[in-house]
């Protein structure tokens, strides 16, 4: 995929039922907060003149439904990069006045699926579909122990992305309580628990030591080193990492202050070392994933 950073996954705010995407008037001086949200979708069409695309795009978790618009790019000079067709990944900037939301902006775009082959991205980004055999990743859990995705074969793992850094609460913070809830169901069934198994993978190895993964991940499992062997968390090697967040289609650009500004994805991977489900927002439930877990282990 073109990396064209001009937007990646930013934040999840209160939606608000008074989005009137109004075009900002260059002669008044903008006021507001700035706010930003994750946007994935597929160009319609590109107008190269006044520097915007219309994009049909998925639901913005938090902010509004499924749609298709015109978004100026806060970087104009990337439009001859895109394309009518590309899947592109992104950060939505808007500016809240009083109830309103005006000044709608794309920034740092990601292509993550080209439709025109004339040019060579840089990245390519795999979207998991259910079939999908899983590479054997490799990476060091909170004990600084080294593991492997193929050990974990026979049993059903729920994985997801984190890095412990992250201010956004809908994000990081909010798959660790999912997952915490999760594990909490599986422990009640001891046949089940036995057949399960957790995995948290920080993108952020220079930062989530072993020993800060372990701290943060004792948050989550209520400081009992032995909830760490049904749920580990740990950090893919530096020398996999990038191939990690490509096959499971994880965006992740620098942020201000030590930030990552990053996509969301929590995969559900079979006995059999497969795809079974893939999550790319943070929607799921954990209600809706345990489901999903018991007919895998089932299987």
């Amino acid at each position: 995929m073109l990396m064209l950073v001009l937007s990646l996954a930013g934040g999840c705010r209160q939606s608000s039922s008074n989005w009137q995407g109004r075009a900002s008037d260059s002669t008044t001086p903008a006021q507001g907060e700035l706010e930003t949200f994750p946007i994935r979708g597929k160009i319609v069409s590109v107008d190269a003149v006044k520097g915007s695309v219309v994009l049909n795009h998925d639901a913005v978790p938090g902010f509004m439904g499924a749609m298709t618009m015109r978004y100026t790019l806060k970087d104009a000079t990337v439009v001859s990069e895109l394309h009518p067709g590309d899947q592109i990944t992104a950060k939505l900037l808007v500016r809240k006045v009083g109830d309103d939301f005006d000044d709608a902006m794309l920034d740092q775009i990601v292509v993550t699926g080209q439709a025109r082959p004339d040019y060579k991205p840089m990245v390519q980004y795999h979207v998991p579909v259910a079939g999908d055999a899983v590479p054997d990743f490799r990476l060091v859990n909170e004990n600084g122990k080294p593991i492997h995705l193929a050990q974990f074969k026979g049993r059903v793992v729920l994985l997801t992305f984190i890095y412990t850094r992250c201010p956004l609460e809908d994000y990081c913070p909010r798959m660790n309580k999912n997952f915490a809830q999760i594990d909490k169901a599986l422990a009640a069934d001891p046949g089940l628990y036995r057949q399960t198994h957790l995995l948290s993978v920080s993108f952020d190895p220079k930062f989530d030591t072993p020993a800060i993964l372990k701290s943060y991940g004792g948050i989550y499992t209520g400081g009992d080193a032995r909830a760490f062997a049904h749920w580990d968390f740990a950090a893919a090697a530096e020398s996999e990492l990038q191939a990690m967040e490509e096959f499971f289609d994880v965006g992740v650009t620098p942020g201000e202050a030590g930030t990552l500004t990053h996509s969301l994805s929590t995969a559900l991977i079979g006995k059999d070392g497969k795809v079974r489900a893939w999550y790319p927002t943070n929607e799921w439930t954990p209600a809706d994933v345990l489901a999903a877990i018991k007919s895998a282990a089932a299987a």
